[in-house]
């Protein structure tokens, strides 16, 4: 039997999502957990590997197991096993040909900026922060450049083990809720860093040291040397993961369940 799960995680308290042999890893708890429930090894595979920092408001796993329990045994007992810090939001049967990286057709991921003169102590951890005062129009004319397939080559880790560089952008955009600045991107995928690099060059572009027009010329440039630093991680959220219509997994609405911020629907 096949299983699907809703994950959503603080990235503060882990090492990133894939197993570690410290097992500081989102995986190694979940999976530890899951192996409790099911009383044998499970292994999950996930829709996006996060790095160290980086949360989900709802990462997609399956898992393969022979045992029968009740379905929400493997959301409220998996999360009476779990950390504080991680949780369970739905499960479900899925086909056995189901598969949470390979069907995934969307990844959309939040990137959150307070944007004040002092830095955050409430969210430490939960946003980024930048101290100057940002042009949020400039940054909005700058994201609309990323729509569309692109070579993304100027905002790639050199660590990065994609095979292409080219990703399609479904979505990229810029919100303004008071002092938090909410950064939108959805894909087909993401290469490694490629939010946060994206991120680092519309802060740029947007405390003035280049125009909007400088996105364009980084996506033709495709040279990670010529655009801004990679962003911290903790802003950025994992937010959600689209399937195939024939595939009916639970939604959570308007994103509020599990949500970090009141404005998470923006």
């Amino acid at each position: 039997m096949r299983l699907a799960l809703g994950v959503a995680y603080d990235g503060v308290s882990f090492c990133g999502w894939q197993s570690q042999p410290n097992a500081c890893g989102v995986q190694d708890a979940l999976e530890k957990a899951l192996s409790q429930i099911a009383a044998s090894p499970i292994a999950v595979v996930c829709a996006g590997r996060t790095d160290t920092g980086v949360h989900a408001i709802e990462q997609v796993v399956h898992f393969d197991t022979a045992a029968n329990r009740p379905m929400q045994a493997w959301v409220r007992g998996v999360n009476a096993l779990l950390p504080a810090a991680v949780a369970v939001q739905w499960a479900q049967q899925v086909p056995d040909d189901f598969h949470a990286r390979f069907l995934a057709q969307r990844r959309c991921y939040r990137y959150i900026l307070f944007n004040h003169p002092v830095r955050p102590a409430l969210w430490a951890g939960k946003v980024g922060w930048f101290h100057q005062p940002l042009d949020v129009a400039a940054m909005r004319q700058a994201a609309a450049l990323l729509l569309g397939e692109h070579d993304f080559s100027a905002f790639r880790a050199a660590e990065c083990q994609a095979k292409s560089p080219i990703k399609q952008m479904y979505e990229a955009r810029v919100e303004q809720q008071g002092e938090f600045i909410v950064f939108h991107f959805c894909a087909n995928a993401f290469l490694h860093h490629m939010v946060r690099n994206l991120v680092g060059s519309l802060v740029y572009i947007g405390k003035g040291s280049h125009p909007p027009g400088w996105m364009g010329e980084l996506l033709r440039q495709r040279d990670r040397s010529k655009a801004a630093p990679t962003f911290a991680p903790d802003g950025l959220y994992l937010e959600r993961v689209a399937y195939p219509a024939g595939i009916a997994l639970p939604q959570l609405g308007d994103g509020s369940m599990g949500a970090p911020l009141p404005f998470a629907g923006a």
